[in-house]
């Protein structure tokens, strides 16, 4: 698809729907350039580690990240820097972050096709993963960062 139907495409979307792929955007940058730092100084902004968050959710958060997960899957595609499974997963708890909607960033380690190590990140909320679905079951989880939302600080849990 050429870039002038892409922009005539992005057009014809509501406002809140651009709204939601410019902050996407934004947020893919922002983890970017979070891989260019030590992991060890920035772990800590992921939230509590080995911490997994609440399986459940409202349907209006379902809504949500059904949304945020089309939005980062569709920017990461525009990108023009690389934007795999950690950019994503970061930029999708960002957003929920934003929206006080508890999540749980995984890492994981395997072998790939070729049988080289390989690394994974994917991000759950409720029952849904947001980012890195796709092949997620084949890495054994190394870590674990959990970043409650306002309902489930509220609640307790």
């Amino acid at each position: 698809m050429s870039l002038y139907r892409k922009a005539r495409a992005y057009m014809a979307f509501p406002v809140a729907i651009k709204l939601i792929f410019i902050e996407a955007y934004i947020y893919l940058a922002w983890g970017r350039l979070f891989k260019l730092f030590p992991f060890a100084k920035v772990a800590p902004s992921l939230g509590e580690h080995m911490k997994e968050t609440p399986l459940t959710c409202s349907e209006q958060e379902l809504g949500q990240l059904r949304q945020i997960s089309r939005a980062v899957h569709a920017m990461s595609r525009v990108t023009w820097w690389e934007s795999q499974c950690l950019v994503k997963a970061v930029a999708a708890m960002k957003m929920l972050e934003r929206r006080n909607i508890a999540c749980t960033l995984y890492l994981g380690s395997g072998r790939d096709d070729q049988g080289r190590m390989a690394a994974h990140a994917w991000l759950r909320s409720g029952p849904y993963i947001i980012t890195g679905r796709e092949g997620h079951e084949r890495y054994a989880v190394v870590g674990i960062f959990g970043k409650e939302g306002y309902a489930s600080r509220r609640a307790g849990l």
